[in-house]
C-alpha cells in the first residue's frame, strides 16, 4: 500500500471514531435528557421492564438506574449470564442502540397496557364466574396482575446444565422482582406516613458506626451505609459513606421489615405513651403478666 492511500484510510478512520465519539455523546445528552422529564412518571410506575427477550433482559428503575443481564456463550460453548446495574444513563447508549432504547420504551409501554387491560378484563370474567359458579378455580391471570415480572412459562430443561440455568436465571428474576416490591413497599409508606412525617418532623432513627436512617419530613425514609470494604483497605483513611436515597438503593442493604421496627421503636422511645408495651425492662414479666392473663 502506499504512503498516499494509507494517510487518506489513516484520516478517514480517525475522522469516522472522532464522529463516533460525538454522536454518543450527544445520544447520551438526549436519552439522559428524556430521563429526567419522566423522573417522576418513572417513580409513579415503579421502575418499568424494557427488554426481556433471550439472551437479554433490560429493567429500569425507578430512580431512572438500569439493570442489564445478558446470556452468552463462552470459549468452552458453556452459557454464562452476567447482571450489571448501569447508573448513568448516557453509558447505556454504548451498549444498546439508542434508537433500540427508545423503541424498547415504546414496547414497553404498549405491553404494561395491555396487560393491565386484561388484567381488568380477567378480573371482570372472574367476578362473573364466581358469582355464577363458586366453586371454579381463580384464573393464573391473577398472579400475574400480583406480580408483573413473575413469567408463569413452565420450565422445559433439556438436561441438568440447563436446568441449572434455568434455574440461575429464575433465582435472578425472582431477587429482582422482591427487591421491586420492597421498593414499592417503602414508597406506599412514605405516601401514607407524609401528613402524620409533618407534623413530628425529621428524625434519625438509626445511628451507628456504619449505618444511619432518616425518617424525613415526607414520609420518605433514607439512610447511609459504610459498604465492607477488603481486608487491604480496612486501614486507609475515613471510611466512605454510601447514601441510600431511594427506595431502590434502601432494599439493597436493608429487609422492610427491619426498617419498620426500627422506626416503630424509636417512635416508641420518644412517645412511650403510643407504644406502652415498650415501656419498662423487664419484658419477660411483661410477658408472663399477659400470659396469666
Amino acid at each position: 500500500m502506499d504512503d498516499k492511500r494509507a494517510s487518506i484510510l489513516e484520516d478517514l478512520a480517525v475522522d469516522a471514531a472522532r464522529r463516533r465519539d460525538e454522536f454518543l455523546a450527544d445520544a447520551g445528552r438526549q436519552f439522559v435528557r428524556f430521563l429526567d422529564s419522566h423522573k417522576s412518571r418513572l417513580k409513579d410506575i415503579g421502575g418499568l421492564v424494557l427488554i426481556d427477550e433471550e439472551p437479554d433482559y433490560l429493567f429500569v428503575s425507578e430512580g431512572g438506574t438500569f439493570r442489564s443481564r445478558t446470556r452468552f456463550q463462552d470459549e468452552n460453548g458453556e452459557w454464562v449470564s452476567e447482571t450489571e446495574d448501569i447508573e448513568d444513563g448516557a453509558e447505556l447508549v454504548e451498549i444498546f442502540n439508542p434508537a433500540d432504547l427508545y423503541a424498547a420504551f415504546v414496547d414497553a409501554v404498549e405491553a404494561e397496557i395491555a396487560a393491565e387491560a386484561d388484567a381488568e378484563a380477567a378480573a371482570t370474567d372472574e367476578v362473573a364466574e364466581v358469582i355464577e359458579e363458586p366453586a371454579e378455580e381463580l384464573p393464573e391471570a391473577e398472579g400475574t396482575s400480583l406480580y408483573g415480572w413473575l413469567d408463569r412459562t413452565p420450565l422445559a430443561p433439556r438436561d441438568q446444565q440447563d436446568a441449572a440455568r434455568m434455574l440461575y436465571d429464575l433465582a435472578l428474576t425472582f431477587q429482582e422482582g422482591s427487591q421491586f416490591e420492597q421498593a414499592r413497599l417503602l414508597d406506599d409508606f412514605a405516601e401514607v406516613a407524609a401528613p402524620a412525617a409533618a407534623l413530628l418532623g425529621e428524625s434519625k432513627f438509626v445511628e451507628d458506626e456504619d449505618e444511619r436512617l432518616w425518617l424525613r419530613a415526607n414520609g420518605v425514609i433514607e439512610g447511609e451505609v459504610v459498604p465492607e470494604r477488603d481486608d487491604e483497605d480496612d486501614d486507609e483513611g475515613e471510611p466512605e459513606w454510601q447514601p441510600l436515597t431511594t427506595s431502590d438503593d434502601l432494599v439493597q442493604f436493608y429487609d422492610p421489615t427491619d426498617i419498620f421496627g426500627d422506626l416503630a421503636e424509636a417512635i416508641g422511645d420518644s412517645y412511650p405513651e403510643v407504644a406502652p408495651e415498650l415501656v419498662g425492662d423487664d419484658v419477660d414479666g411483661d410477658d408472663a403478666a399477659r400470659d396469666e392473663a
